[in-house]
């Protein structure tokens, strides 16, 4: 009897199963077989660092290869779908004056001009200027928005600046604290908190209520550009999972057609 372990132990003979050093493909379907990333699993109650477990992360989310490009149309995509320019001009049926026609059509030899409000003429309206308001939204296609999410985890943990906690539980609302422990922890100066919820525990709203360069964020929330903006993202343990379940369900969803459609904005 064929048992279907005795496929893996082919090696691209048969046509079923091909490997490569990271990834296996079975049957036509890619199988990642990177080992997955492990970060620490540190604490918030006190400024000295304790390490308390080893957290597990997903490679495909948090060590997937980063997409420059990606990245930066996700930035250049926030900045600019909020974006309206007031920049206007008037055309010379809105500048005041120019009702009569200056001098005869016929007989003075001057060039013929039937209104000194013309683009022509110095104080004249303006020809094809900026109208406002002038909107700039347009709509990043999903899965660009996916691999940003990727692409910028993947970066921040690459590079040290994504730390996971257990919770956000402090024992104190002073916003002293709180910056001691950025401090201690080299955090940097500006951190991104994010939790599952937007209802955060009392004591942390209360510290980085007055400290302009931390912010708290929701999982729903979060974004490329907040988490490039700030030098650290910390996430708690069940943000993390929250964001792994959610970014895999999307890379592996399968009505991505239906996904890459125009933008309608009666959605």
């Amino acid at each position: 009897m064929f048992k279907f372990s005795n496929l893996f132990k082919v090696f691209g003979t048969n046509g079923f199963a091909r490997f490569n050093s990271t990834s296996a493909t079975v049957f036509g379907a890619k199988v990642d077989r990177r080992p997955p990333r492990a970060v620490w699993l540190e604490n918030m109650d006190s400024l000295e660092p304790h390490h308390t477990g080893i957290m597990e992360l997903d490679s495909s989310i948090f060590g997937a290869a980063p997409r420059i490009d990606i990245v930066h149309q996700n930035i250049e995509w926030q900045r600019k779908y909020r974006f309206v320019s007031f920049a206007h001009t008037k055309t010379r049926n809105e500048v005041r004056g120019g009702g009569r026609k200056p001098w005869p059509q016929k007989g003075l030899g001057r060039a013929r001009h039937g209104s000194i409000r013309s683009p022509l003429w110095r104080g004249g309206g303006i020809a094809h200027g900026p109208r406002s308001p002038t909107t700039h939204f347009y709509m990043l296609p999903f899965f660009n928005r996916v691999l940003g999410l990727v692409s910028t985890m993947s970066i921040k943990l690459a590079q040290d600046d994504l730390h996971v906690v257990k919770d956000l539980n402090i024992p104190t609302e002073d916003p002293q604290y709180m910056k001691d422990l950025i401090a201690a922890r080299l955090w940097g100066p500006s951190v991104l908190f994010v939790d599952t919820s937007d209802i955060l525990p009392k004591n942390i709203s209360i510290s980085t209520d007055g400290l302009a360069h931390v912010n708290l964020m929701p999982t729903y929330g979060l974004n490329v550009y907040s988490m490039l903006k700030h030098n650290t993202v910390v996430l708690t343990e069940s943000a993390v999972r929250d964001i792994e379940n959610k970014l895999l369900e999307h890379l592996n969803r399968n009505d991505a057609r239906a996904l890459m459609t125009k933008f309608r904005h009666d959605k």
